[in-house]
């Protein structure tokens, strides 16, 4: 039997991988939206397609503003019956895009429970992302990521908001956030 702590490398890689596939693009005509608006939707089309459909990624999948509201958000099931997970984009109220990944992940689902993206990034920018982004030239949030484990190595187990911040020439500043309370657990840029 694999245990959790080998399978998380390649959860790790998959969330990185789906992070760089999907950059935001511009959205000026759609109205923004917290990440928990979108749920709904993008729950009942994934009990649909699997009835053991578990939530185990959230992010945004068009620019963030700086209030945590992005105009479109993904939100990524994982199957263990199929094997597969399917990620739901969902703009306007409803599903944009529908994917399939022949991932094999050991994703852990998210808490049913978690403070929505703007309580999210507004701890990440109290924390160190405002004075971050005041420190370096066109920097802002980019990422806002939902997700249980593979950022938070003290506690796997934990879900948490990670907030990525980018700036031209610099590296990028990851700022973790409890998604229960909203506590940031840690920062380091890479």
């Amino acid at each position: 039997m694999t245990s959790l702590t080998s399978l998380r490398a390649p959860f790790v890689l998959a969330l990185v991988a789906l992070a760089l596939a999907a950059r935001p693009a511009a959205a000026a005509k759609h109205a923004p939206f917290a990440a928990r608006t979108g749920l709904a939707t993008a729950l009942s089309a994934a009990s649909v397609w699997a009835d053991d459909a578990a939530l185990v990624v959230v992010e945004n999948d068009d620019d963030v503003d700086g209030s945590g509201l992005a105009a479109r958000w993904g939100y990524l099931f994982a199957s263990p019956a199929r094997g597969k997970a399917r990620a739901y984009s969902v703009r306007d109220g409803r599903i944009v895009v529908a994917e399939d990944f022949d991932l094999q992940l050991a994703a852990p689902p998210v808490a049913a429970e978690w403070i929505d993206s703007e309580a999210a990034l507004a701890a990440a920018d109290e924390h160190a992302g405002r004075a971050w982004c005041r420190a370096h030239a066109g920097a802002r949030a980019t990422t806002v990521l939902l997700s249980r484990g593979p950022f938070q190595p003290g506690d796997p187990d934990e879900t948490t908001w990670t907030v990525v911040y980018t700036a031209d020439g610099q590296p990028s500043l990851f700022v973790v956030v409890d998604a229960r309370e909203g506590h940031v657990r840690r920062t380091w840029k890479g």
